[in-house]
């Protein structure tokens, strides 16, 4: 299917506005990702015009739903604002038993400018490291993975990976994503790995795909001296 200029963006700033990864937000889409990731470079290059198919699409509708079922997604919108297009969606399915998309709500909401402002922006990640691990402890991942508990809520799990060995250092299963509960997973870490007890020459270094993780990451610098290296 081809998709015009102003779905491609919509597209893009769905993605841009997803709490889950590039990956799982463009197969609920049904867009592949090197597809995604040539609009998103014509898109950063060119701006919005560089969209623009240079055939006339079919002029088919990109998940159209009925007007009914608009007022109900934009009632809720305005009930819980808080929501994301993408939580929203779900909690709409799961309430009214109507499925509707996260993309078919993003752009819903903004056409009646109820979307806030993306937190951050899609960066492109390299196939592989530069400078590859040789040995444990060498580089250490952390990251959130986000679960939906049907009755609960959502759930956050905080880990610490170490890329060498692929292996779980340690993990924290949270109500939110605060800096202090990436502080709590990397004590746990660095106490499971003993380097909070001796001096290691190779000190890991710590990639993190958040920028409030990484913060944390600096006052664990200070904390044990030097132990994690950025």
């Amino acid at each position: 299917m081809r998709y015009p200029a102003s779905e491609k963006l919509e597209i893009i700033r769905l993605v841009e506005t997803s709490h889950q990864l590039v990956k799982k937000t463009l197969e609920q889409i049904g867009v592949s990702r090197p597809t995604f990731y040539r609009w998103y470079d014509l898109y950063r290059r060119f701006g919005e015009a560089a969209l623009a198919n240079r055939r006339g699409g079919s002029g088919r509708a990109w998940n159209r739903i009925p007007n009914a079922v608009r007022v109900q997604v934009l009632e809720m919108a305005l009930d819980e604002p808080e929501l994301s297009p993408r939580e929203l969606a779900i909690k709409f399915t799961d309430e009214r038993r109507y499925f509707v998309s996260a993309a078919s709500v993003y752009r819903l909401l903004k056409a009646c400018d109820l979307l806030t402002s993306p937190a951050f922006i899609v960066m492109k990640a390299a196939d592989e490291f530069r400078e590859k691990t040789t040995a444990p402890n060498q580089l250490w991942q952390t990251d959130f993975t986000y679960l939906k508990v049907i009755g609960w809520g959502w759930f956050y799990l905080s880990t610490v990976l170490d890329d060498f060995s692929r292996y779980i250092i340690a993990w924290k299963l949270c109500s939110g994503m605060a800096a202090s509960d990436v502080q709590d997973a990397l004590d746990l870490a660095l106490e499971a790995a003993g380097l909070d007890e001796v001096n290691v020459v190779h000190r890991p270094r710590l990639l993190s795909a958040d920028i409030s993780q990484v913060t944390v990451c600096c006052d664990e610098v200070d904390r044990f001296h030097g132990r994690l290296q950025l």
